[in-house]
């Protein structure tokens, strides 16, 4: 058998290539076909991670003195509800726990950035070779946000919802009507008629935009992240602690990784907050009429 190879030692190129390729299994032909193994696994365990927890809590929950961490839920039930009321001028009450859902999942999939970049990596290496497999061929990205399929998915979902509640709210006809005589309104039929086409072109637009701009939004945020935590783990590839400018370069990235992770922790909690934000604005205005 051939000896194992590192990604670290082909280069810099090598070693990011490497971090940025999933772990991914074809179902069929093409491109579309393919299955990013490790978004899956990561989003499943952090959902499962997410529903467990807030179900002990709110079983173990006491109307006496709270605990420590169940404080911490009821602030952040109690913003969010308040967030809501402030947003959402309808009356519904998936909102809430809606919004509570969207912050706390994105938040968790975002955090997965706060790993060192090269652990999990590491782990799942260390496996395959245990098992006789090459490492250089054990693919894994830990942060399902940094994964366009995945805020798309997240984005798609909200739109789905924007139809929903308009519908509901507004009733098909009410919705339907809307479409062709919104943003511009006319008195007569002949007015109404010209006004329809532009009036549809855009909301054909305003409502593509929407998802777009949720998906891209976070995932350039989380990716750009990653990849940064990526370069500053380049400052001692393949390193030689013979060297003196070893020490140098391990000094230099303590202070930018410890720098890039503080103000990160900013960043992962800023771009749940602003999906959360969104997703309850898009819905008030979905629920209000033109």
């Amino acid at each position: 058998m051939e000896p194992a190879s590192d990604p670290a030692s082909g280069g810099s190129t090598e070693y990011i290539n490497h971090h940025l390729q999933f772990l991914q299994m074809k179902v069929g032909e093409g491109s579309f076909m393919t299955l990013n193994i490790d978004t899956l696994f990561f989003t499943l365990v952090l959902s499962v991670l997410f529903v467990g927890v807030f179900l002990l809590t709110a079983r173990r929950a006491t109307s006496g003195v709270p605990g420590k961490f169940q404080t911490v839920v009821e602030m952040i039930v109690e913003f969010v509800d308040g967030l809501v009321r402030e947003t959402f001028h309808g009356n519904s009450k998936l909102i809430a726990p809606l919004s509570i859902t969207i912050f706390l999942l994105v938040f968790l999939m975002n955090f997965m950035d706060m790993l060192p970049i090269d652990l999990l990596p590491w782990a799942w290496a260390s496996g395959h070779e245990m098992v006789g497999e090459d490492p250089a061929h054990a693919y894994l990205r830990a942060v399902p946000t940094a994964d366009l399929n995945t805020t798309f998915g997240l984005s798609i979902a909200v739109f789905l919802l924007i139809q929903y509640f308009g519908i509901s709210h507004k009733g098909m006809g009410g919705f339907t009507k809307e479409i062709f005589s919104a943003p511009f309104h006319a008195e007569g039929p002949v007015g109404k008629v010209l006004l329809a086409i532009p009036n549809f072109i855009l909301r054909v637009i305003e409502e593509g935009v929407r998802p777009l701009s949720l998906s891209l939004r976070l995932f350039g945020n989380m990716y750009a992240g990653e990849l940064i935590f990526i370069l500053i783990a380049l400052m001692t590839l393949n390193a030689s602690l013979a060297h003196v400018s070893t020490y140098a370069l391990g000094a230099a990235q303590f202070v930018a990784g410890f720098a890039w992770t503080t103000f990160h922790i900013l960043i992962i909690t800023l771009q749940a907050f602003i999906f959360m934000v969104l997703t309850i604005v898009y819905l008030s205005m979905a629920a209000e009429s033109h």
